[in-house]
């Protein structure tokens, strides 16, 4: 007789375990960006979202245990990348000044070409669960450290809170684009904003004493 083979595990009945597709679950997480975005958080519900994405009944919760599951996956990849590519800047910039303007590029990039993305991250955090809202809340801070940390090198002497209210400065100026349509090409958008950005992390600041 020919050895035993150990057959692969199978499901009910007798079915090959169902493997959870990545394609899919990403269509679930644009669906409900785009959704979110237009309508807001509270009025999409996980019907929609499967409805927009293409899959329909109980098919999108072989993904994600519900609505918030879906927002807290898409927020965590959010500040996953920016991080990432934090850390990229850090250990490869030639100088604080160069990883400032490229930390304002990541940033930049991500709320022009992602723009529904980062518009849903801005706009409905809050409506996270809190557990999920503070954990990401420390990732984010932690992002904005490597902002401080540049700057400080750029301006040795400068008090932390100084530091720190020029970086949420010059993030805010790059989210307010999401406030907005400005009319302009994006080439165009992105060099004034970044130019913006840069000018309040490093200009002077009238009646400023912290410098």
């Amino acid at each position: 007789m020919p050895d035993a083979v150990s057959a692969p595990p199978r499901g009910d009945h007798g079915r090959e375990p169902r493997r959870r597709d990545p394609e899919r679950r990403q269509r679930i997480l644009t669906a409900a960006a785009d959704l979110v975005a237009a309508r807001g958080y509270h009025e999409v519900a996980m019907t929609d979202i499967g409805a927009a994405a293409g899959i329909t009944g109980s098919g999108i919760y072989r993904h994600f245990d519900g609505k918030s599951d879906v927002l807290v996956t898409m927020f965590d990849r959010v500040i996953d990348d920016l991080s990432a590519g934090a850390a990229q800047i850090a250990s490869s910039a030639a100088g604080p000044l160069d990883a400032l303007r490229a930390l304002i590029r990541g940033q930049l990039s991500f709320v022009v070409a992602d723009r529904t993305l980062a518009q849903v991250y801005y706009y409905e955090i809050a409506n996270l669960p809190a557990g999920d809202r503070q954990r990401l809340r420390r990732k984010q801070r932690l992002y904005l450290d490597e902002w401080v940390r540049q700057l400080a090198l750029l301006e040795p002497g400068t008090p932390d809170a100084t530091l720190r209210a020029r970086v949420h400065a010059a993030i805010g100026a790059i989210q307010s684009v999401l406030q907005y349509r400005s009319g302009l090409a994006a080439p165009e958008l992105a060099a004034l904003i970044s130019g913006s950005a840069e000018v309040v992390l490093t200009g002077p600041v009238a009646g400023c004493t912290g410098r």
